[in-house]
């Protein structure tokens, strides 16, 4: 069952306005440091803020992680990480007192109320291939009970004159190549000066290194989170996207998990399912297997470090397939809904510029197209460079040194070069 949505987000956005009101009024009261960064993820300690993090810390940078959970505490003070939670007194005090503010999906990854007045860094957590943020109508959804009145008009149009009120507040957010840069400057209502092509931090893990290195590393991290799964297998995950708490219509029959399973023990590989962290489908098979295992978000809070170590991906619409390019990965698109998809949510440019035009309709035909991918190499190398083909469209980087060019460019925006000694 999907635990969001964004009528239930853009209604509890409502109901808080009196609280954003008095988080403005307080920042506009304590005055910010000069030095002080705080970062925040809402997927954990990962994605392009650890990346970026990894790069301030090691230029002394003052700074602190604003957590949501123990979990995220605890996975923190592995790596050494200080961190204070995000919705204590404190957690309102760091970010109200933060010269930089790093965030990957909003500013709820930090103390969404002190935010004013900072310099916001929104590193994102993808490239774009369906529309995001003024591009896309889901943005603006309203609340059922609000839809359905004549307050609908009026009420979207405050929702809207929010989301580029807040948006106006980032100061920095990467693109990973030009194309990228013009869909995330159109969702953003940004200027070209607040879109720096630099690549993304949370992909230099895919570029840096050796090959071979980043595929160790990759099984080894897939084998600490299932350690049910056979070693030696290969492993293919299917990841969709989410779908604003709409049924996922690609969860497999019972008939459909036998071929799928058939598949998989003939060529000896294992599917990883991972389910998006903000809706969960029915993804268990209906009768015992060694052959499905689930990689979600409780298990693992950032795959990308992981994609290394796979042999295929299967997806839909999910911003993944641009990460998986850069391996770069066989992928199989799997999009039962694409028209439907298409009119409700958009698509920046078409579906079939990524997906090619044999995406499959439904599990059958994906199992089909799994097993040639598994059984020819000439099948596999072709969806290889399928791969490298859509990697040099929408990454300009491939030198594992994305967080250092955003690192240069927060520190153009704030004029500050220097280096600082300690954090936390």
């Amino acid at each position: 069952m999907a635990s969001f949505s964004f009528g239930a987000g853009n209604a509890k956005k409502l109901a808080t306005i009196p609280l954003y009101a008095a988080g403005r009024i307080f920042t506009l009261v304590v005055p910010r440091t000069r030095d002080e960064w705080v970062f925040g993820c809402a997927v954990g300690i990962g994605d392009g803020a650890l990346a970026l993090w990894d790069v301030a810390a090691a230029d002394g940078r003052r700074a602190v992680w604003l957590v949501a959970s123990k979990r995220e505490a605890t996975d923190a003070a592995a790596r050494g990480i200080p961190t204070v939670p995000k919705n204590s007194l404190r957690g309102l005090w760091r970010t109200a007192r933060a010269r930089v503010v790093v965030v990957t999906h909003g500013f709820g990854d930090v103390n969404r109320y002190a935010v004013s007045g900072a310099f916001v860094v929104q590193l994102w957590h993808g490239i774009p291939l369906k529309r995001i943020g003024l591009d896309s109508p889901e943005t603006l959804r309203l609340p059922g009970a609000v839809a359905r009145t004549s307050a609908a008009a009026p009420v979207r149009g405050l929702l809207r004159a929010m989301f580029r009120s807040a948006a106006r507040r980032i100061r920095v957010l990467p693109a990973a190549s030009h194309l990228v840069r013009g869909r995330l400057e159109s969702a953003f209502a940004l200027p070209d000066a607040s879109v720096p092509v630099t690549g993304e931090p949370r992909v230099d893990v895919l570029s840096r290194g050796e090959a071979d290195d980043r595929r160790v590393a990759a099984r080894a991290g897939i084998g600490r989170a299932v350690p049910r799964a056979d070693p030696s297998t290969r492993f293919v995950l299917y990841a969709p996207t989410w779908r604003d708490g709409a049924v996922d219509p690609a969860v497999p029959t019972e008939a459909e998990w036998r071929r799928i399973v058939e598949v998989l023990t003939r060529y000896d590989a294992t599917l990883l399912v991972r389910s998006h962290p903000l809706g969960a489908g029915d993804y268990a098979p209906p009768f015992p297997t060694d052959r499905v295992h689930s990689l979600g978000s409780d298990l693992v809070a950032d795959v990308t470090p992981l994609l290394p170590g796979l042999d295929a991906l299967v997806t839909d619409y999910s911003s993944l397939a641009f990460d998986a390019a850069l391996v770069p990965l066989p992928t199989l698109f799997l999009a039962p809904d694409v028209d439907d998809y298409g009119r409700r949510r958009g698509f920046y440019g078409t579906y079939a510029d990524v997906a090619g035009d044999a995406w499959a309709q439904d599990w059958t035909e994906a199992a089909a197209q799994l097993e040639a991918l598994l059984a020819d190499e000439g099948e596999r190398e072709r969806r290889i460079e399928r791969a490298r083909a859509l990697s040099a469209r929408v990454h300009a980087f491939r030198d594992g040194r994305n967080a250092e060019r955003v690192y240069r460019a927060i520190l153009a925006g704030t004029d500050d070069a220097r280096p600082r000694e300690g954090t936390g």
